[in-house]
């Protein structure tokens, strides 16, 4: 009995030596040749303080600002003022995104893109904005269709005026850009495009007259005054107050000579005077 208690406790301190060493085995660290590897760190070390020295005496102050640009509507005095105040840092660790998107934000600017130039030089490239129309008294819209200024000190009285309801800037433009260019086509330049709260468009030729155009069918009635009606209006732009584009076949003239003829059908024939419009307008 005392044997086999004897052998039992023995085997099972040497399995415990067994687990222990295995233990210690699993645990330990890989080995590592520094002598192999001191060279390489040393050298590392060596080319990040040879970067960083290089770095630190590239960093000259910025000296000088050279501007590119028409400089029509901005001032170059501006564009200078805001580089120099929002500039931080020397020639390599300025933020050049920080000072091009402050320029950016004047009036005026639509792009503008800044590089630096050896050795002590920014290079500041500035593009105007290009108003093609105004948005009611004082907004002025580039050929993007977006208003750029909303409250223009000085607005270009011969731009067309664009109007409509709150949000509709970009739809009123839309169609302007599209129907524009065919009435310059035809003579006809458009001097004023609107759009009522219901959606109705009306536009002003230069000439002084007015064409309604309604809510339906807006290209299907804008090719019926270019075929039939436009050279009506390019013949007697004086006699004419509005065109009335709402009918189903042809279109109403207001006149300003009292006793002249009020309709017309397409055909560009005399219509009768109890001719209806479309029912929604």
């Amino acid at each position: 009995m005392m044997k086999l208690l004897a052998s039992f406790w023995t085997g099972r301190a040497k399995n415990r030596a067994k687990v222990e060493k295995d233990s210690r085995f699993s645990l330990r660290m890989p080995q590592v040749n520094w002598a192999r590897l001191t060279p390489f760190v040393l050298g590392a070390g060596v080319i990040g303080s040879l970067i960083g020295s290089a770095g630190f005496a590239l960093d000259r102050p910025v000296r000088r600002i050279e501007m590119i640009g028409a400089f029509q509507r901005v001032s170059s005095i501006d564009v200078e003022h805001i580089v120099r105040e929002r500039l931080r840092g020397g020639f390599v660790s300025a933020n050049l995104d920080i000072v091009q998107h402050s320029i950016e934000g004047l009036s005026w600017v639509d792009h503008a893109r800044v590089q630096r130039r050896w050795p002590d030089a920014l290079v500041v490239q500035v593009t105007e904005q290009s108003a093609i129309a105004r948005w009611g008294d004082t907004g002025l819209i580039n050929a993007r269709g977006e208003l750029f200024i909303k409250d223009a000190r000085h607005v270009p009285p011969e731009l067309p005026r664009l109007e409509g309801p709150d949000g509709a800037v970009h739809d009123v433009s839309e169609v302007f850009f599209e129907i524009q260019p065919r009435m310059l086509e035809a003579g006809l330049p458009i001097s004023a495009l609107r759009q009522d709260p219901r959606g109705a468009w009306e536009l002003d030729l230069v000439s002084g007259v007015t064409i309604r155009l309604g809510r339906r069918q807006l290209q299907e009635r804008l090719e019926r005054f270019l075929k039939s009606a436009a050279p009506l209006v390019a013949s007697r732009p004086n006699d004419i107050a509005f065109l009335d584009m709402r009918y189903s076949n042809g279109f109403s003239v207001g006149w300003r000579t009292p006793g002249a003829p009020q309709a017309r059908p397409a055909s560009g024939e005399e219509a009768p005077m109890n001719q209806k419009r479309d029912q929604d307008v």
